[in-house]
C-alpha cells in the first residue's frame, strides 16, 4: 500500500503536463498512490492520457453535496469536537470549502491507512493539505513552481502558513529554492529542489530539415511568456529580408491582442497561433523546428516563469533555446552552450539571437545536441522520481 496520497487542485490538467508525467512515472516504478483531484477538468481538451491512471482519480463532490456529506459524517461521530468547532468558528469566511475538503479527504485517507498527502502549487490543494493536517495525524507537503510563490495570492492560509506546517516544500529550481529559504530561513532546511522530469525516449530529434526556418514557441498565450516580442523580433527578422515560418503554440488571454499585433506588422503569412494541441503534436512541431524561443518577463503582478516544461522538451529534442534571464531558466540554458539568454523585453536581441541560429545550421546542430545531453542529466524523470519518493515515503 503507498503510504501517501496525492491531492491535486485538478488532475489531469492540460497545463500542468509535468503532474501528470510524476504521476505515470510513479505508476511504472511500482508505486500506486491515491489520487484525489478537488476540481475535475471536463472542459479542457481531451488528451491522450492513461486510462489506468484517469480511473485512480477521486473526483471531489460540488459544493452541496460535499457539505452534505460532512454533515452526515459529523452526525455519525466521526469528527472529533476540534474539527466541528473549527468548522463552526470558520462559518462562511473566504475559503471556507478548503475545510470540509480537508474532512472529507483526510476520514478517507484514515480509512486507507495513510499518514502524509502531496500537493502541486501553493495554492488549492495545499491549503486543503494543510487543513487536512490541522484535523487529521497526517503530514503534508507540497511542490512549489512560479506565480504559486512569485505572485501569490492573498489567502488567510497563505505561504507563510503552508512553509510553517508542511513536513517538507519541493520547488522545481535552485532559483525558486533560494527564493524560499531568503524568506523563510527558519524553515530552510525543509525546502528541497528537485527538478520536474521528462520520459526523454518520448521525444524525436530534430533534423533542421524545414524550410524555411520554423521558429517554434509553446506556452499559455498570456503575459509573462513575453509572446509579443517574439512577433516584434519576427517583424524585425522579416524587415532583413530573411525567409522563416514562426508558429506559437498555446490559447489564452492575449489571444486577439497578438493577432492585431501579428496584423499590423503585415506577418500574416510568416506568424501563426494555431491554438493549443495535443502532447504528440507539439513534440512532431518540436522535431520540425530549427530553434525553440520563449521569450519570458515579469509580467506587472510580478509573475515569472520558473522552470517552463516546453523548454525541457525542446532540449531533449535537440533544439537550440533562445530564452531570457528569469527564474530557474539559466539553470536549463547555458549561455552559448545550449542556446542564447537575453535580457527580457528585448525584442532586437532575441531577433539577432534567432538569426543567428536559423542562419548556421552547423550551430544550431552543436547547441542542440549540447541541450540534448544537459536534459539526459537533469531532466530525467526516472532519477527526479526517485528523489521524490525518497523524500515522501
Amino acid at each position: 500500500m503507498s503510504q501517501f496520497a496525492y491531492l491535486f487542485e485538478r488532475f489531469p490538467s492540460f497545463g500542468q503536463t509535468f503532474c501528470y508525467r510524476e504521476v505515470a512515472e510513479l505508476a511504472r516504478q511500482g508505486i500506486t498512490p491515491p489520487i484525489f483531484s478537488v476540481r475535475n477538468p471536463k472542459d479542457e481538451p481531451p488528451q491522450d492520457w492513461d486510462a489506468r491512471i484517469a480511473k485512480r482519480v477521486h473526483y471531489l463532490p460540488e459544493e452541496r453535496e460535499l457539505l452534505d456529506d460532512v454533515r452526515q459524517a459529523s452526525k455519525n461521530r466521526k469528527l472529533t469536537a476540534e474539527i466541528v468547532a473549527a468548522l463552526d468558528e470558520w462559518g462562511r469566511r473566504t475559503d471556507f470549502l478548503r475545510l470540509y475538503q480537508a474532512v472529507y479527504v483526510g476520514l478517507r485517507l484514515q480509512e486507507m491507512g495513510i499518514g502524509h498527502v502531496h500537493a502541486h502549487f501553493m495554492g488549492m490543494a495545499a491549503r486543503t493539505a494543510f487543513w487536512i493536517h490541522k484535523f487529521f495525524p497526517l503530514t503534508f507537503s507540497f511542490t512549489a513552481h512560479a506565480n504559486d510563490i512569485f505572485a501569490p495570492r492573498n489567502f488567510e492560509v497563505g505561504l507563510d502558513k503552508l512553509v510553517d506546517t508542511a513536513r517538507v516544500i519541493v520547488t522545481v529550481s535552485d532559483f525558486a529554492k533560494k527564493f524560499l529559504q531568503e524568506r523563510f530561513p527558519e524553515r530552510a532546511d525543509r525546502i528541497r529542489r528537485i527538478y520536474n522530469g521528462l520520459n526523454l525516449a518520448e521525444f524525436g530529434r530534430a533534423d533542421f530539415s524545414s524550410a524555411p526556418p520554423l521558429i517554434l514557441a509553446v506556452g499559455r498565450l498570456i503575459a509573462k511568456k513575453g509572446f509579443a516580442d517574439l512577433i516584434g523580433a519576427c517583424g524585425l527578422i522579416a524587415e532583413r529580408g530573411k525567409s522563416f515560418q514562426c508558429e506559437i503554440i498555446g490559447e489564452g488571454p492575449l489571444e486577439n491582442e497578438l493577432r492585431g499585433q501579428i496584423e499590423r506588422l503585415n506577418l500574416q503569412n510568416r506568424v501563426v497561433l494555431p491554438g493549443a494541441k495535443q502532447q504528440r503534436e507539439v513534440r512532431q512541431r518540436l522535431a520540425a523546428a530549427n530553434v525553440f524561443v520563449l521569450p519570458s518577463v515579469i509580467d506587472p503582478e510580478g509573475g515569472m516563469d520558473n522552470l517552463p516544461t516546453v523548454i525541457m522538451e525542446a532540449m531533449a529534442t535537440g533544439l537550440p533555446v533562445v530564452s531570457t534571464k528569469i527564474g530557474g531558466i539559466p539553470e536549463m540554458v547555458v549561455e552559448n552552450e545550449t542556446g542564447f539568454l537575453l535580457r527580457p523585453g528585448d525584442a532586437v536581441a532575441l531577433a539577432d539571437a534567432i538569426e543567428k541560429v536559423i542562419n548556421n545550421l552547423s550551430l544550431a546542430q552543436k547547441l542542440g545536441q549540447a541541450g540534448c545531453e544537459r536534459a539526459q542529466e537533469l531532466f530525467s524523470i526516472e532519477k527526479n522520481v526517485r528523489e521524490l519518493c525518497a523524500l515522501l515515503l
